[in-house]
């Protein structure tokens, strides 16, 4: 059984490291979008945590607040910024969660955390989710490629609340961190690709 409060320690030292680490950059796309959203570079939402416990989980905001003429949002994809994409693709806009997992809200590994509008609809095998913090990553994220449906996602869920250790955490995060990476190779290949280096 992997003991809680070693999990805690554990989070809140890379988190920390992480965040002085990724300052600069933190800062500078934290200018950046506070320009391109008219002052709003984060996005703040409620999400359950551990035990379904509201907390505010905090993101890089990657859309704009852009409306029609009825006043309702418009769809994602035309709110979508070019920044907010790669930021995306590259998982920096999840960079702020480090704030939420030094709070307590969240640890560094766990099943992602859902909409709080979720909780009523999970049966009781699935709010087992939540016997755990949410995470940053999770055993369902970097399994994505074999996940067909929310059942399966949950089922990947469980499957790490039932077999989490200190080695399964990390090797989770080697995964994401591969994830996150390949994204930058692919981009460099392309731009060389052009370049009639290859």
């Amino acid at each position: 059984m992997y003991n809680p409060f070693l999990k805690r320690v554990i989070d809140v030292i890379l988190a920390s490291i992480s965040l002085v680490l990724l300052a600069p950059l933190f800062v500078i796309i934290t200018i950046v979008l506070f320009i391109a959203n008219e002052g709003e570079p984060f996005f703040i939402q409620k999400r359950p945590g551990k035990n379904g416990k509201i907390f505010h989980i905090i993101k890089f905001k990657t859309m704009t607040n852009r409306t029609d003429a009825n006043g309702s949002l418009l769809p994602d994809s035309k709110r979508m910024t070019k920044l907010g994409n790669f930021a995306r693709r590259i998982s920096v806009d999840e960079i702020p969660q480090l704030i939420n997992v030094i709070r307590g809200d969240m640890s560094l590994v766990g099943p992602r955390p859902l909409l709080s509008e979720y909780l009523p609809l999970y049966n009781e095998t699935q709010k087992r989710r939540h016997e755990v913090k949410p995470g940053i990553t999770g055993w369902a994220q970097v399994n994505k490629e074999n996940i067909t449906s929310w059942q399966s996602k949950f089922e990947y869920d469980l499957w790490y609340i039932e077999h989490k250790s200190f080695f399964l955490d990390l090797k989770i995060v080697f995964l994401t961190l591969k994830k996150v990476f390949k994204p930058l190779k692919a981009n460099q290949t392309s731009t060389e690709s052009f370049n009639g280096k290859n």
